[in-house]
């Protein structure tokens, strides 16, 4: 499982990072510009907020992968992460249109590729928590 930890350290930590593209590949100048001020700063600052979460989580996997796997505090932790990232799984299917993805070969390599990483990350979490 520390391998595991490792690989999913260094996932977290590119996921994060990649949060820096968002505003441009998305082009949030224009699509956001209809939002009142106060909703535009939410959606930026709740992108920086999440980015940072998942970047602390990399850190957390990379650092102390020993400690989540021996420790009873790490396995608390573990739990916490699995059910996160489970619900992030369940978010997948459940919130997010199929309509951004059926039919659209990128997209749905794309969202394919997401929901094998979340499940990934859910399982070996929920084993380190055991």
């Amino acid at each position: 499982m520390l391998l595991h930890l490792k690989i999913i350290g260094w996932v977290l930590i590119a996921l994060a990072l990649s949060h820096i593209a968002f505003p441009r590949h998305f082009k949030w100048r224009q699509a956001l510009s209809s939002l009142t001020l106060l909703n535009r700063q939410m959606m930026q600052v709740h992108t920086f907020f999440i980015a940072f979460v998942v970047f602390a989580m990399g850190l957390l996997c990379l650092t102390s992968a020993t400690e989540l796997m021996g420790t009873t505090l790490g396995h608390k932790l573990s739990l916490m992460l699995a059910i996160f990232w489970g619900l992030r799984l369940l978010v997948q299917f459940f919130w997010y249109s199929p309509r951004l993805w059926m039919g659209k070969k990128l997209e749905t390599g794309i969202h394919i590729l997401f929901s094998l990483l979340w499940a990934y990350f859910t399982v070996v979490f929920f084993i380190v928590s055991r």
